[in-house]
């Protein structure tokens, strides 16, 4: 379904681009239609730029999420939204509509078998870039497409826990790994509160809104509500749903997560929402939500902690981290 709308938006994005070539033919005076189709082309990537942009203003008052955290320069801050802009506007107009995936396979591969889990409103295309850095380092991946999209995080248990029999079935591993962005990383704790994590050897997430982000508020969906943080950074409440998800959680299986995010996310906000306690946290700078499957240093940590999984002794056996303060509220049951 994603990539049918994604081809459709597609479409619709070639039409105004058509349409706004036709015009200034027309009516300006010039006989180049070069330049004419550089103008068009220049009107939309513009307004493809200013949605890119609305996120970071969006999620501005939430940067950082604390006075602690290094503050980004001029130069830095264009640099994060061109990577961020680019990475979105590869991913919805080529990964999403056109390189969707199942699987790849290798034989003579050292590591875990990892199940990809994109988040909201994409499909396994998002991953198309992340799955090119695993066929390099020959660890087997496969994918999934979550639906229906806008349902209830809690419907997406059963098609993982589908996907990890097939993937040890197929591979003849006990254990896998779980790599998973945004809303991924929350249907992959669901499965772990539901499930368990006998099938699990580590989850790593992607820029997961553990505690939820304010721009779920302004999407559309029974998962959005779901995601949706209300309030300012210090004072907010979190969803009734992460409430009850973190009510219900054996905590002693969030020794399985390694969550990486960004204090500059665009998208997750506040960004500290992403530090998930008694998980492994590691937080990076300057990289923008949709960016960090694209990044090659993420993409390098990715496959340092598959290849550590397996070989490093269970987390289950050590004693778990610190917890993390969280000065956001929860609502009551």
């Amino acid at each position: 379904m994603i990539a049918r709308i994604a081809k459709t938006v597609l479409l619709v994005q070639l039409g105004i681009l058509a349409a706004l070539f036709l015009a200034i033919q027309k009516f300006w005076l010039t006989d180049s239609w070069l330049i004419s189709l550089l103008i068009a082309t220049a009107v939309v990537v513009l307004v493809r730029a200013v949605i890119t942009a609305n996120t970071f203003m969006l999620s501005q008052p939430y940067e950082g999420g604390g006075d602690h955290i290094r503050r980004l320069g001029p130069f830095e801050n264009c640099a994060l939204f061109l990577e961020e802009f680019c990475a979105s506007l590869l991913c919805s107009s080529v990964g999403l509509p056109f390189r969707q995936f199942d699987k790849h396979t290798f034989a003579d591969t050292t590591a875990l078998p990892v199940l990809l889990i994109h988040g909201y409103g994409c499909n396994s295309g998002y991953w198309h870039w992340m799955s090119q850095a695993l066929q390099k380092a020959r660890i087997t991946h496969y994918a999934l497409d979550m639906e229906p999209v806008l349902s209830s995080i809690d419907s997406y248990v059963a098609l993982i826990e589908s996907a990890v029999q097939r993937v040890r079935a197929e591979t003849g591993s006990d254990k896998i790994v779980i790599v998973a962005h945004s809303m991924g990383g929350l249907a992959a704790r669901a499965y772990l509160r539901d499930i368990g994590g006998a099938s699990i050897s580590k989850i790593i997430t992607l820029g997961t809104p553990h505690h939820g982000t304010t721009l779920a508020n302004f999407g559309i969906g029974i998962n959005c509500g779901e995601m949706n943080w209300v309030g300012r950074a210090e004072e907010g409440l979190d969803s009734r749903w992460l409430h009850l998800l973190e009510a219900s959680e054996d905590k002693q299986l969030r020794a399985l997560i390694v969550s990486i995010y960004s204090h500059h996310d665009n998208i997750v906000s506040p960004q500290h929402s992403s530090h998930l306690p008694l998980a492994h946290n590691i937080a990076v700078d300057a990289i923008g939500h949709v960016a960090l499957a694209f990044s090659s240093d993420i993409q390098a940590r990715v496959i340092e902690e598959i290849n550590k999984a397996g070989h490093e002794k269970s987390p289950l056996t050590a004693p778990p981290a610190g917890p993390h303060k969280f000065s956001g509220q929860q609502r009551p049951i």
